[in-house]
């Protein structure tokens, strides 16, 4: 997928931690999660910018799991000014580790596919339903995802 897909993907993904939080008292920390989860929905495309193979180790679980454990790293330490260390801990890993999940998943709906276990195993995984550059698949993934995002907060709110 390309980027608004992916972004749609990631708060589609989201939507239901955001609504927890919400609904727990929080919508602070659930808009930071929002805000997280779409500033890493792309981040495993950076391998475009590196000497390395598309698609390749940065759309492992691997590397998702190394990403989340930063996030939440970064949110222990920015969360310990606040008085609420574990919180941002627990919602910026999160928001990491379920963005990219859904870059996995959005990716394997492409002939393409992921090899999510690699190098530890070869298997590919592709639902092959749409090619990345199908302006229709990407819009509707960022139409369904926003909805569902704004949906699951105002259901709560109201």
């Amino acid at each position: 997928m390309y980027r608004w897909g992916h972004v749609g993907a990631a708060l589609l993904a989201y939507a239901p931690l955001g609504a927890v939080l919400t609904a727990r008292g929080d919508p602070a920390l659930a808009a930071v999660g929002f805000a997280v989860a779409i500033a890493v929905a792309t981040l495993p495309d950076a391998d475009e910018l590196l000497p390395i193979d598309h698609r390749g180790p940065t759309h492992t679980v691997w590397f998702l799991l190394t990403c989340s454990a930063v996030g939440v790293g970064v949110g222990v330490a920015v969360g310990s000014g606040f008085d609420r260390a574990l919180a941002f801990g627990g919602a910026l890993g999160s928001a990491v580790a379920v963005s990219l999940v859904s870059h996995l998943l959005a990716d394997s709906i492409t002939p393409m596919g992921v090899r999510p276990f690699a190098p530890l195993s070869g298997w590919h995984h592709s639902f092959d339903l749409t090619p990345a550059a199908n302006p229709r698949a990407n819009a509707t993934l960022l139409g369904v995802g926003t909805a569902i995002a704004l949906l699951s907060q105002a259901i709560i709110i109201l």
